[in-house]
């Protein structure tokens, strides 16, 4: 079966004065269709490069990315936006606060220009009635809107041409607590009705373990361990993946700040250490671990990069 996204040693690097920023780096992997990936790591990670990649919103330096079998550099625009769509982080700087929300929700299939205007009228009410929205809320301005009823309209925009990937970017963490459980209630809900396959990038590890069907860590552009949710958050082997779950606050009063024992210093992308990248931080790290790199080492489902795994 063909997978939804498939991944081939992509690489992407920035220029900053004369620096080169590294943000990722020979990442490979696949999500089979209907399936829910989640992407976890630090902030500078790699992320978001790599959401807007596989969106074909920026070029790889060199690699190969395909979705649902079609190479991404050999699809137009147009072509693109029908297979796969983003829901991004803020919904209201995503939004356009001067366009109702009825035109932003019809804007994609405006731009396809393949249906007339009263096709296009009727499936937008039927998208917003889909969300949640009632056809009275489209008349409206985003900044007339609620936060957690903005990012349904972001979803509305994404799913009114059908797509069959949506790339999720940090989606709920500018929402309340309360809302972000039925923004992913949403998601899920609409994953199962119409099939979608699901990028799902957050730094927040409940919501991954709440949503996604596998996940992934990444760490200075590389993805470092990938395994199946419950494997990962049942038995982590990497280091770092070991870190991110300890670091997880509870509500328990009087435990305070988890310590992980990952030091002060934050990993620079312009200067990416020699060996394991993750040895200058790792708190089990040996000699070897700054010379050599790490291959990946094969685990049911997915992998895992270090030496001492």
């Amino acid at each position: 079966m063909t997978a939804a996204i498939e991944v081939r040693a992509v690489r992407r690097t920035f220029k900053a004065g004369k620096r080169t920023v590294v943000a990722v780096d020979d990442v490979s992997f696949s999500v089979p269709s209907g399936g829910v990936l989640g992407i976890v790591g630090e902030s500078g990670c790699g992320k978001s490069t790599l959401a807007r990649l596989i969106l074909g919103l920026l070029p790889p330096d060199s690699g190969e990315i395909a979705v649902e079998g079609q190479r991404l550099a050999d699809m137009d625009r147009k072509a693109r936006a029908r297979l796969i769509q983003p829901v991004f982080q803020d919904p209201f700087s995503s939004l356009n606060p001067l366009a109702r929300i009825r035109d932003i929700v019809g804007m994609p299939l405006v731009a396809q220009g393949t249906l007339a205007r009263a096709e296009v009228a009727k499936t937008v009410d039927e998208m917003l009635a889909r969300v949640g929205l009632t056809t009275e809320m489209g008349r409206r301005l985003p900044a007339e809107l609620s936060g957690g009823q903005r990012q349904r309209v972001a979803i509305a925009r994404a799913l009114v041409l059908r797509p069959r990937i949506v790339v999720c970017d940090e989606p709920t963490s500018a929402l309340d607590v309360s809302v972000q459980a039925q923004i992913l209630n949403l998601l899920a809900e609409l994953r199962h009705d119409l099939n979608l396959t699901y990028l799902f990038i957050s730094h927040n590890l409940a919501v991954v373990e709440h949503v996604a069907s596998e996940v992934a860590v990444m760490y200075l552009g590389r993805l470092v361990e990938r395994e199946p949710t419950e494997a990962l958050f049942a038995r982590p082997e990497h280091p770092y993946t070991k870190a991110l779950l300890a670091s997880v606050l509870t509500p328990e009063p009087g435990l305070g700040v988890p310590d992980v024992g990952l030091g002060d210093s934050l990993p620079d992308p312009a200067n990416i250490p020699p060996g394991c990248r993750f040895h200058p931080r790792c708190p089990i790290a040996e000699p070897r671990c700054a010379t050599t790199v790490p291959p990946l080492k094969p685990r049911p489902g997915g992998g895992v990069e270090c030496l001492l795994a």
